[in-house]
């Protein structure tokens, strides 16, 4: 790990503990999946040590098994209808908190915890914070198995100036399957086209199930930097 990872890793674990800090006792808490939220899991464990109650579900496999592995009771996301709060970290997120959340491949969980919760939360260090997306991300598209190429077609056809590829496991050998069984398609885009068009337009194509983009939907976002931790309310 470079001097850099450890700082960034480092900056994570504060942004971390300021978010357990803000948990109320009994309440039903949410959260993602990557690094941040590990650190995050990590603080829960010592919050419920000190007498904190509450109830944690989540939209990650990997998060799960963490939260077991400290002897969380993990609830099923079928099994309540709505959360107090939901943690997740992002590829980058702007100054109105729009984000963007490609890596995982499990952007539909994500998305539908954090459309569960009372109030979205984004954790990470500031190099996540940008005032405009940038498209050094792509911004991916979950769709059924059978309406890929279908899909594809529509997609170049409502934009001219995006690139397209479907993504592959780690091998390159196979196609990645999302924990619902279906395909994602990655779309790099020379220029963002306006962002509260991206997520009705690409949903109105039968055969997609969701997008990457968490369009008007995080509250606030809590980050970590070499002054400290601060906290970005949704303008």
């Amino acid at each position: 790990m470079t001097e850099k990872e450890y700082q960034q890793a480092d900056l994570k674990k504060e942004a971390a503990k300021f978010a357990a800090g803000i948990i109320k006792n009994r309440a039903i808490v949410g959260l993602g999946g990557g690094s941040t939220i590990s650190s995050l899991v990590e603080c829960l464990a010592e919050e419920r040590q000190r007498g904190l109650q509450f109830q944690v579900l989540t939209s990650s496999s990997n998060t799960s098994q963490s939260l077991r592995l400290k002897g969380f009771e993990v609830v099923e996301p079928a099994s309540v209808a709505s959360l107090d709060l939901y943690f997740d970290g992002c590829d980058q997120f702007d100054k109105n908190l729009h984000a963007l959340k490609s890596g995982g491949g499990i952007h539909t969980m994500e998305k539908l915890l954090a459309a569960m919760s009372k109030e979205f939360i984004l954790v990470g260090d500031q190099s996540k914070y940008v005032q405009e997306l940038s498209t050094k991300f792509p911004l991916a598209v979950e769709v059924f198995p059978e309406a890929v190429l279908f899909v594809e077609e529509k997609i170049r056809e409502m934009y001219r100036n995006v690139r397209v590829t479907i993504r592959r496991q780690d091998d390159l050998e196979s196609l990645f399957t999302s924990t619902h069984g279906n395909h994602l398609l990655d779309l790099w885009f020379e220029q963002w086209p306006s962002l509260s068009l991206v997520n009705p337009s690409l949903k109105s194509i039968t055969g997609v199930v969701e997008t990457s983009l968490f369009y008007n939907m995080a509250g606030r976002a809590i980050i970590a930097g070499k002054e400290g931790v601060r906290t970005i309310i949704k303008p």
